[in-house]
């Protein structure tokens, strides 16, 4: 399974969260699911529609147990997390997932998108 996870600030729209998916897809391969904070499902719930794909309901507690690469202040204070997308990318991909990209931005700075791999069923 390849994960697409996703952070994003209450007013990030779907035209941010498609770019952020777009900058961390290049080079990876297909992605199979899309993972968000359960309190943002409702934001990337019409990507998830749009592309027909799966949406995984990430917890704030199993957003908290991810080790993340990257590590912003903010997501750290505001969420526990070094990075939201790459948290909800990991928890998604379910135990033994690794991360394939890091958090990309959306060029308006409201989303961000990483990518990981679960392991095979």
């Amino acid at each position: 399974m390849i994960v697409a996870g996703f952070g994003c600030r209450s007013v990030a729209g779907l035209p941010a969260l498609r770019d952020a998916l777009a900058s961390a897809q290049r080079g990876q391969p297909a992605v199979t699911a899309l993972a968000a904070p359960d309190d943002k499902l409702a934001q990337v719930a019409p990507l998830a529609a749009a592309m027909s794909l799966p949406l995984i309901a990430v917890p704030a507690a199993a957003l908290r147990s991810q080790y993340t690469t990257t590590q912003s202040p903010a997501s750290l204070h505001a969420r526990g997390t070094g990075s939201v997308a790459e948290a909800a990318a990991l928890a998604g991909a379910g135990a033994g997932g690794r991360l394939l990209a890091s958090r990309h931005v959306s060029p308006d700075r409201t989303a961000t998108c990483a990518i990981a791999q679960g392991m095979p069923a």
